[in-house]
């Protein structure tokens, strides 16, 4: 006899079972590549089944909850495939001691937390998503982006003092620094013994720049005090490398805390001491804008 407290835990097990056959269902359909739709279609079977030897103990139907299948087709869209699936994977390793609590219970419960383990180890196996090819490309162009062109914010800031006349200098010299990043990848890439595209890894190391000089900007071009601006642009660029190094942690299990506070560290040291050079150099030649 099941108590009030297993009952309840056994419903939200089944919920999670039967959600995650939706996500897996419509993942599936949308997945270009016959191996990896075939291994989710099989992962989603293999959650249905988990379902129905709940439900077997708990004599009742339960829904999907249909945000968690919307948020993470959402997920599957914006951020791709992998990302999606190994948040949902994510989920289902913190399950793995509630299974064993309720396998006094549900003795079944124990071999779905083995099916769980396999389905992290099968996913793994199967992924196989361009834009983490070119995780190398990006990371080369938000990194570069981020530190050298918060570092020239900085220093424009206080060298300057306008802040329109900031934001054009330092969006020349952000494309100006994109193209260059850009070619040297493409030529970096060509020399190498790699699968990927050059002209692949131009583009996405450009554009990951791009995008990072546009967000650094922004400020300097819908607020009026400098200082203001400044701080904007650092907490921009914070959420910036933070969102990064958490796509890249869920995508390829890499630990996020080591990553980010070295990219936030290098990316503020620069700014602080280039806000210094600019001090020091308004002062030494009496420039007044």
């Amino acid at each position: 006899m099941l108590t009030e407290a297993e009952r309840r835990l056994l419903i939200t097990f089944q919920r999670d079972e039967i959600t995650s056959t939706y996500i897996y269902r419509a993942l599936a359909r949308r997945e270009k590549t016959a191996h990896n739709r075939e291994v989710l279609k099989e992962i989603a079977a293999d959650e249905l089944r988990h379902y129905q030897a709940f439900r077997a103990y708990s004599e009742q139907n339960v829904r999907p909850n249909r945000f968690k299948v919307w948020f993470f087709l959402l997920m599957s869209r914006i951020l791709g495939f992998t990302f999606a699936v190994k948040l949902a994977e994510r989920g289902e390793e913190q399950a793995q001691i509630a299974y064993d609590a309720l396998s006094r219970a549900v003795p079944e419960a124990k071999d779905i937390a083995l099916d769980e383990a396999r389905h992290e180890a099968t996913l793994i196996d199967m992924l196989d998503e361009e834009r983490l090819r070119y995780t190398g490309s990006i990371v080369l162009g938000l990194n570069d982006a981020l530190v050298e062109l918060t570092g020239s914010l900085a220093g424009l800031t206080l060298a300057l003092q306008n802040t329109r006349l900031i934001a054009m200098t330092g969006a020349i010299t952000g494309i100006a620094a994109a193209l260059s990043m850009a070619t040297s990848e493409y030529l970096s890439t060509k020399s190498e013994d790699t699968t990927k595209e050059p002209l692949k890894a131009a583009l996405y190391t450009g554009a990951a720049y791009i995008i990072a000089v546009v967000v650094l900007i922004v400020p300097y071009l819908l607020l009026d005090n400098f200082y203001v601006c400044l701080a904007c642009t650092l907490a921009a660029a914070i959420l910036i490398i933070a969102f990064f190094n958490y796509y890249i942690s869920v995508a390829k299990d890499i630990p996020f805390r080591r990553r980010f506070l070295e990219m936030a560290g290098l990316s503020l040291g620069v700014a602080a001491l280039s806000f210094a050079i600019g001090y020091a150099l308004r002062a030494v030649f009496g420039i007044e804008v």
